[in-house]
């Protein structure tokens, strides 16, 4: 490891005392200020869609290891997660998730949303036709 980042993060939530806080990364890569920035915050996202599959849809409580059953339901929690960040609402996920269980309507709603949202993403790649086949063939199986 041969660089260091220091990230001040200043956080200031209405009615509540502004924070200062400090973080570190270590790391091997030459980087300007802004693609350390942009390597941080994709890293967040990452542990942020971590956070929501392990609490929203308790993949560690997972106990299925029969062949590739596990890898199976992983994909369909990402699908899902993926569909409800498509949403149009600004509702937790879990919230979601209660609502297209209790509201049909809702359920389509997000359905809609994701379907769109995966469709947009197939078709501006180049090889979407494959993309698409090798989805339904490794998700469905």
């Amino acid at each position: 490891m041969t660089r260091i980042v220091i990230v001040e993060n200043f956080h200031a939530v209405k009615g509540k005392a502004p924070e200062l806080a400090y973080r570190d990364y270590i790391g091997s890569a030459e980087l300007s200020p802004e693609q350390a920035g942009d390597a941080i915050r994709a890293h967040w996202g990452i542990e942020s869609m971590h956070w929501i599959l392990d609490v929203s849809m308790r993949e560690d409580a997972c106990q299925i290891y029969r062949e590739n059953a596990a890898e199976h339901l992983a994909r369909l929690r990402h699908m899902a997660v993926n569909m409800l960040s498509a949403a149009p609402t600004k509702i937790s996920v879990p919230m979601q998730q209660k609502r297209c269980m209790m509201k049909p309507a809702f359920l389509e709603q997000v359905l809609v949303a994701g379907l769109t949202s995966m469709g947009k993403i197939l078709t501006t790649h180049a090889d979407a036709p494959g993309l698409l086949e090798y989805f339904l063939a490794t998700t469905l199986l």
